[in-house]
């Protein structure tokens, strides 16, 4: 049985894979796995009661990626079996992906009852208890062959009947103790339709099992998100992160955290959110490890200000929800989400330095900044992408940063000239300091 309990304060992301073409099944790619001795004795009580012409269908993502599953679900102490397979020869009208749940009696498991699953494919599987209530859930995320619409169901296994107590559309679910009450909640996010609009709920279960929703509407008609995380906020409350497709290439974020009186959403005007907008890809991250995410907001570096848009260089600043609730800023940095990494501005750059692109060299560099322009090198950054390349800048002065499979993330600080003491210089140190790489 899965044990409720609180939610890390370090950051937990789950990053939805939005705007991706999923053509090919992953049941296509590989052969299934070997079966285990348990396994071959649950699947030979499951072709006993269904047949042999069934395929299994193995979860997509989460804990639980076996068409297997061994667990208490119904919460007497011992466990019982849930599998998931696909039944050929049925009709157009019958749903070919089903739910078969086995229990084992002195020694021999066999089938006690079937259900049909809500699409085609599995998803994701969770088994939890939820509130105060002390039934087992089982739940189960499913999606079309396309997988662009999807539904997640709750079922309560028990004397040998599984009923369906909950079914909806989602874009995101999760069990979660949101309100740090030593109770998980079940939380679901959705995206707009045609006559709704996109959506978070959490559901706080009864000691009878009743669960009437909190609820709060996004900022936005939002149908794809980008990227889903946990963090705290500057008040020390466990909120819910949202990166939310705005269109356009453009995302924009919102916050909600849950207290006794329901859910709360930080961004109280759809304007607030609107403010959080920045390109695909920035999305929030918590830059210092402290547990609170920072959500990314650009600006142009100085010198840029008349450029094209095509040719300008934009800083990334990134924010933190103070304990008031409001967007503070916590970091300037330069953050290039195409290698993947952020450099930390110092603050006695502040205002002094911009950025340009060596085309040649393909490398940033950073450099003092006047009313002339740019002037004296103050570092370079350049994503070295094989061994010969990453050796050649080593051998010419360059530090290692970061390392990622074949690629590594080098800096190199110019002698400093004698005739300069405007203290903008940086030490090795101090640039090992301002470096992060962003999963």
């Amino acid at each position: 049985m899965m044990k409720k309990g609180k939610l890390l304060p370090a950051l937990i992301s789950v990053t939805m894979l939005t705007g991706c073409t999923f053509g090919t099944n992953i049941d296509t790619l590989m052969a299934p796995p070997k079966l285990s001795v348990e396994q071959e004795q649950i699947y030979s009580a499951l072709t006993k009661a269904a047949g042999t012409s069934i395929k299994l269908k193995y979860p997509k993502s989460g804990t639980y990626l076996s068409a297997f599953i061994v667990e208490d679900i119904d919460g007497d102490g011992g466990n019982e079996a849930v599998v998931f397979y696909e039944k050929n020869g049925l009709t157009v009208e019958e749903n070919t992906l089903r739910i078969n749940i086995l229990d084992k009696s002195d020694g021999k498991w066999s089938s006690v009852c079937d259900t049909t699953a809500e699409g085609s494919e599995i998803e994701k599987v969770m088994i939890s208890k939820l509130g105060s209530d002390e039934r087992v859930n089982l739940i189960i995320g499913c999606s079309l062959i396309n997988r662009s619409e999807k539904n997640v169901s709750l079922y309560n296994y028990s004397d040998g009947n599984i009923e369906n107590t909950f079914t909806s559309p989602y874009s995101f679910f999760d069990v979660t103790d949101l309100d740090s009450d030593d109770e998980n909640e079940f939380l679901l996010l959705t995206g707009a339709s045609f006559n709704t609009n996109a959506a978070v709920e959490a559901y706080k279960f009864d000691e009878n099992g009743k669960c009437p929703p909190y609820s709060r509407e996004l900022s936005g008609n939002f149908t794809e998100f980008e990227n889903i995380s946990y963090g705290k906020t500057g008040s020390g409350a466990t909120a819910l992160y949202i990166d939310a497709a705005a269109g356009n290439g453009i995302i924009q974020s919102d916050v909600f955290y849950m207290d006794d009186s329901g859910l709360n959403k930080v961004f109280a005007e759809p304007s607030e959110s609107s403010a959080t907008s920045r390109p695909s890809g920035c999305t929030s991250f918590d830059v210092d490890g402290d547990g609170i995410p920072e959500i990314p907001v650009q600006s142009i570096f100085k010198g840029y200000e008349g450029a094209s848009e095509s040719e300008q260089i934009m800083a990334t600043d990134w924010m933190f929800i103070n304990e008031e609730d409001q967007l503070e800023k916590k970091y300037s940095s330069y953050f290039s989400v195409t290698d993947g990494y952020i450099f930390i501005l110092p603050e006695k750059w502040r205002d002094r330095i911009t950025i340009k692109r060596d085309s040649v060299n393909d490398e940033m560099v950073f450099c003092k900044y006047s009313e002339e322009g740019a002037g004296r090198e103050l570092l370079r950054i350049f994503c070295a992408e094989d061994k010969a390349s990453r050796e050649d800048r080593m051998a010419n002065g360059y530090m290692l940063l970061h390392s990622k499979g074949e690629t590594a993330y080098l800096a190199y600080v110019p002698p400093v000239p004698d005739t300069e003491s405007d203290g903008l210089s940086l030490s090795s140190g101090e640039v090992a300091v301002g470096f992060r790489y962003k999963e």
